[in-house]
């Protein structure tokens, strides 16, 4: 018999007490980590226990041994690589989600969390402007997010070619030539090593880092010329929605234009980036974007959810699911229309990652989305403007979204004001390489973050430069 709530108690009562220290802590705390992995390993681990704690026991120690070695991503002071804070409805539904402890793969069995994805997927797509009859899958990221994309890619270029990738695998099937912008992102080249698809041909990009469109059309020119003839030459262009470095948005109506011209399947690695469609005054910077075949993102970066939550849309769902689908026996579908969740994922067991991002929508609507991806996009020129008025600071990208790539003189120093920055700790702010340039990089994805921590982080800055030339 189900012993209810009564053994979770204690541990939960524990888990949220420790939580609440946690957020309290975000406005004041050191951003770095305070312990290294080395330090932290002698706390963790050491020989299996032989006998067990209790469960508000192991709560306590774990949350008190593990702060120190924890980063406060969640302050709004955090400015590294590319990543957001958490919005309160988000928090609760995702504690609500492991307490359910559904395996969100079938409609019949966990109809609840499979038709909330489906509400939060359709209201994903209205706010982006992408094809609502698209299917949208919930997975891991952005990298898991591109590789489903691009599965049914695959999957559809070849079968236009005549070649039936799941009955006969990559071994002698046509080569499918995929075309990037030379500033993509890794994880397209790595979905598309995870995928057999090997290395994409690179077209260049311009100064901010968007593909050139009308080199793309003279590349897709040339791999039509190479191609037999005797069956459609299996293209795939892949697309970005927001460049790490510049925040810059390749054309895609005249990039899209090109390659359905050639017929290429179009993939856009948005993985903060694509909500941008929804503020209308950023509408120049997503022209064209619904264009496309398939989409990905990260809601965990500017739609501020828990992390363990990409989103995939695909145009063709036969492609799609196509790709994804496997059919046991024991898996009893509740309609022959309906998508179940495990047909548009790579998994088949996991946890119910859409119910966040239906929190965060129900929760912010639409005028409140646009509003906190325009609030990201102020902070960031405001941090650009402050930034680039300090003597010997320059900002070497259009601050047009959420990015900002700084240097102050050459590499050496550049280096040395980042691990300033990083050591005193009031800011966290990643450096990086762009345009042959050591940079620090600075990208706006947290809700929190507001005036006072800006000021903040530019005199972190100041600060910090004024030391290293000292």
């Amino acid at each position: 018999m189900s012993k209810g709530d009564e053994p979770f108690r204690d541990a939960l009562d524990a888990a949220a007490g420790h939580a609440r220290e946690w957020l309290e802590s975000q406005p004041t705390r050191h951003v770095g980590p305070r312990a290294t992995a080395a330090e932290l390993e002698a706390v963790f681990g050491g020989p299996m226990p032989v006998s067990g704690l209790p469960a508000d026991e192991v709560i306590d120690f774990l949350a008190s041994k593990a702060e120190p070695g924890l980063m406060a991503m969640p302050s709004g002071r955090f400015f590294g690589w590319v990543i957001g804070g958490t919005l309160p409805a988000a928090l609760a539904a995702d504690w609500l989600v492991s307490a359910w402890d559904q395996n969100s793969f079938l409609r019949a069995a966990t109809p609840a969390a499979a038709v909330i994805e489906a509400a939060a997927g359709h209201w994903f797509l209205d706010l982006l402007g992408l094809p609502e009859a698209a299917d949208v899958g919930f997975v891991t990221g952005a990298t898991m997010a591109n590789f489903a994309g691009l599965s049914a890619a695959r999957w559809r270029v070849l079968e236009q070619a005549g070649w039936d990738v799941n009955t006969d695998g990559l071994t002698g099937a046509p080569p499918i030539r995929c075309f990037v912008g030379q500033e993509r992102h890794d994880s397209i080249d790595l979905a598309l090593r995870y995928l057999g698809m090997g290395r994409p041909i690179v077209v260049p990009s311009d100064r901010q880092g968007r593909i050139d469109a009308a080199e793309l059309d003279c590349a897709l020119d040339r791999a039509l010329g190479a191609a037999d003839g005797s069956a459609p030459a299996p293209l795939l262009v892949c697309l970005q929605a927001g460049n790490v470095h510049s925040g810059a948005f390749d054309p895609f109506l005249q990039a899209v234009t090109v390659a359905k011209a050639h017929g290429a399947w179009v993939h856009v690695d948005g993985a903060f980036g694509l909500w941008a469609a929804a503020v209308p005054e950023l509408a120049a910077l997503t022209a064209g974007l619904h264009l496309a075949d398939s989409w990905a993102t990260d809601a965990h970066k500017t739609l501020n959810v828990p992390y363990d939550c990409g989103i995939v849309a695909v145009r063709d769902t036969e492609a799609l699911r196509a790709a994804m689908s496997v059919n046991p026996s024991y898996m009893i579908r509740d309609s022959a229309e309906a998508a179940d969740p495990f047909q548009l994922v790579p998994e088949l067991s996991r946890r119910a990652r859409g119910v966040p991002v239906w929190a965060v929508l129900k929760s912010l609507g639409r005028n409140g989305v646009a509003a906190q991806v325009r609030n990201l996009v102020s902070r960031a020129s405001q941090l650009a403007h402050q930034l680039s008025g300090l003597d010997g600071v320059e900002v070497l990208n259009d601050v047009e979204y959420t990015q900002v790539s700084l240097a102050f003189g050459d590499d050496a120093k550049t280096r040395a004001v980042t691990a300033r920055i990083i050591a005193d700790g009031l800011v966290w702010m990643s450096g990086s390489r762009w345009k042959g340039r050591d940079v620090l990089r600075i990208s706006v994805s947290n809700w929190t973050t507001d005036d006072g921590d800006v000021q903040v982080a530019v005199e972190a800055v100041r600060t910090a430069l004024a030391a290293v030339r000292s």
